[in-house]
């Protein structure tokens, strides 16, 4: 089978390279899963330079979400047949086969495309996992999502809609308005051309916002504690920014706000049946229309090392995914 492989660390299309690799063999619990789709992430960006949480060993297939068939089913697994159409996820799934843990594929939403499903799965998971298990974000409130034209932040404004929240997304070009605009937001900021500290605390009457979703981090982390409502929930999802933001304990008690970290990957590794059961209910949404996940582009597998430095370029709106 072909894969795509890190050799080395660096930028992305200097790193990654296409090679034949034995179609790997299953054991008892597993599935072996043919690519149809693969979702790009920022962590692939990171896993390519050596940045990312966790190190694999070199060399290693990056890739973290994908859209596939059942082809082989091994000894244990009951509730996956061959030929059924899945999602599933971990580090490794950029290649043409992949074997997976049984309990960590789930079917595909039939409401959805194969790109649409390869893309469903963490984005909309860490979203769910975010809005409502950290901030548990309520009807009628205000939610502030950051980067809110890309593939996090689009799945965030729809999730938000869905729970009934007055969802203000802020995004870093005036190209990237109406994505944010269509996703669902019902205000949208350039920050290249307003403060949105000023216009969120104008928009909420001075109150300020209730969540705020940020996986820019940096400045934006900063900034947005300017304009984090009394008893508000600011939720670290990532630093796409390439900067941490600074935490200052003592603001957070004056203004009597809570910092909620989420690591989504956790929940897989701590508690996979919440993962399940958050699955279930992103299902649910999609077959009634109020999540789709925002595909900004696709491209063949053979350029999936593009797709990923395009990614690393902060250029990208929406999701972007590889077909098979």
């Amino acid at each position: 089978m072909r894969a795509w492989q890190v050799e080395r660390l660096g930028e992305p299309t200097d790193s990654m390279r296409l090679v034949d690799l034995p179609t790997p063999s299953i054991g008892a619990g597993q599935v072996l899963v043919r690519a149809r789709a693969i979702a790009i992430n920022f962590p692939d960006v990171l896993l390519a330079r050596g940045e990312y949480q966790v190190k694999p060993e070199l060399p290693f297939i990056p890739g973290l979400e994908l859209c596939g068939e059942v082809v082989e089913v091994g000894d244990s697994v009951t509730h996956l047949s061959i030929g059924d159409r899945v999602i599933g996820g971990g580090i490794g799934m950029l290649a043409e086969y992949v074997a997976l843990d049984g309990g960590t594929v789930f079917p595909a939403p039939e409401s959805l495309s194969d790109t649409e499903a390869a893309a469903l799965y963490i984005g909309h998971q860490t979203g769910y996992f975010g809005l409502h298990r950290r901030a548990r974000l309520q009807r009628g409130e205000t939610l502030l999502v950051h980067a809110a034209a890309g593939g996090v932040g689009t799945a965030a404004v729809q999730l938000g809609k869905a729970a009934g929240a007055r969802v203000i997304g802020v995004v870093g070009s005036p190209a990237k308005v109406e994505v944010a605009r269509v996703a669902g937001a019902d205000h949208v900021i350039d920050r290249s051309a307003d403060d949105f500290v000023a216009v969120v605390n104008e928009l909420t009457d001075g109150r300020g916002a209730d969540v705020i979703y940020d996986p820019v981090g940096g400045d934006v982390f900063e900034r947005s504690t300017k304009c984090i409502a009394f008893e508000g929930r600011i939720v670290v999802v990532g630093f796409a920014s390439g900067t941490v933001g600074v935490a200052r304990a003592n603001h957070a008690l004056v203004k009597n706000y809570g910092i909620l970290g989420l690591h989504w990957g956790l929940y897989a590794t701590k508690a996979p049946e919440l993962v399940a059961e958050v699955h279930r209910e992103l299902t649910r949404l999609a077959d009634a229309g109020e999540v789709r996940p925002v595909i900004g582009s696709s491209l063949p597998f053979e350029q999936a090392a593009e797709a990923v430095q395009e990614l690393a370029g902060g250029l990208t709106v929406g999701r972007l995914v590889v077909t098979v």
